[in-house]
């Protein structure tokens, strides 16, 4: 379990974020961020006031980063990356996440390691992470001014035939339903998005068709909701496509991988983060993942 609870103990009246600094050698930032999360508990209750006192006894919970033994995909000085397995979160949705990416990353490269940028749990591929603050700012500076080239690959229903390019705006709403919050839609008042789309192979047995996908811009669910309007939803999307109430027993997990193939046709999304092209500390890259993606799609779509 990566948030432990830990019992501590401050000899003499002092301010809880200068004890964390000195023992458990936090910045001043991060220590204030903690305890404002309310992680520091007295007798019970959270504190909340970064500049609260402590003395005595108190509990503490913190991360503790474990591994599952993912391999990187590549090393740097100032940067990895890993290809993240599908099913398997960016970061811990609360305390009682047992396992994410931001897990491995830390465990093995220390805690000022953070993840760059983001992909949905189901997404499988390519994820840069920064080694340290500095590189972390560089990054993700790149990320804003979309100096980085993406490609994806997808197996959507139906026979893709020709190459396109989707600009569609993409709104998402705002409404106290998680359902409602989760679904990103067409419409004239969203942000502008475009992905470029492009046919590669197409399997007349099981029509489906795989295609690589370029994004310009990074709106949530954008390849998702681009292929969903242009009528080719990814196989085994269980958002896009499907019913209110399917998609309250997936988010409920009460989905069976057969029930889930019948409704979706896989047992997983069929997205796949394959290649990253960036420059930074002026040197070019171009990293490919080396995941053979074709066969988990079959493999995906039987039970």
């Amino acid at each position: 379990m990566p948030f432990l609870m830990k019992k501590m103990f401050a000899p003499k009246k002092q301010k809880a974020f200068l004890y964390l600094i000195q023992e458990l050698d936090y910045t001043q930032k991060e220590a204030q961020r903690l305890i404002a999360k309310g992680r520091l508990f007295v007798e019970g209750v959270p504190m909340t006031r970064t500049a609260g006192e402590i003395e005595g006894e108190f509990e503490f919970i913190y991360f503790e980063p474990m591994t599952k033994g993912l391999v990187p995909h590549a090393v740097f000085d100032q940067f990895v990356l890993f290809d993240k397995p599908s099913g398997v979160l960016i970061h811990p949705q609360n305390r009682n996440t047992p396992y994410s990416l931001i897990d491995e990353l830390k465990y093995q490269f220390g805690r000022d390691a953070n993840i760059a940028h983001r992909i949905d749990q189901e997404t499988s591929g390519l994820v840069l992470c920064a080694r340290n603050k500095e590189s972390e700012r560089e990054i993700k500076m790149m990320f804003q001014e979309r100096d980085m080239k993406k490609k994806y690959l997808a197996m959507v229903h139906g026979e893709f035939k020709n190459s396109m390019s989707v600009e569609a705006p993409l709104l998402r709403a705002e409404d106290e339903s998680a359902i409602v919050r989760m679904v990103v839609k067409v419409h004239e008042t969203g942000k502008a998005s475009k992905t470029d789309f492009v046919p590669i192979k197409y399997f007349p047995h099981a029509d489906m068709t795989l295609v690589e996908c370029s994004p310009y811009t990074g709106r949530q669910h954008q390849i998702r909701v681009h292929l969903f309007h242009v009528k080719h939803p990814i196989v085994g999307d269980p958002i896009y496509g499907q019913s209110e109430e399917n998609i309250v027993r997936f988010l409920d997990k009460e989905l069976s991988d057969t029930q889930r193939v019948e409704l979706s046709g896989a047992t997983r999304l069929l997205l796949h983060a394959n290649e990253l092209e960036f420059e930074l500390y002026e040197k070019s890259y171009h990293f490919k993942s080396r995941v053979d993606f074709e066969k988990i799609c079959f493999e995906s779509i039987r039970v």
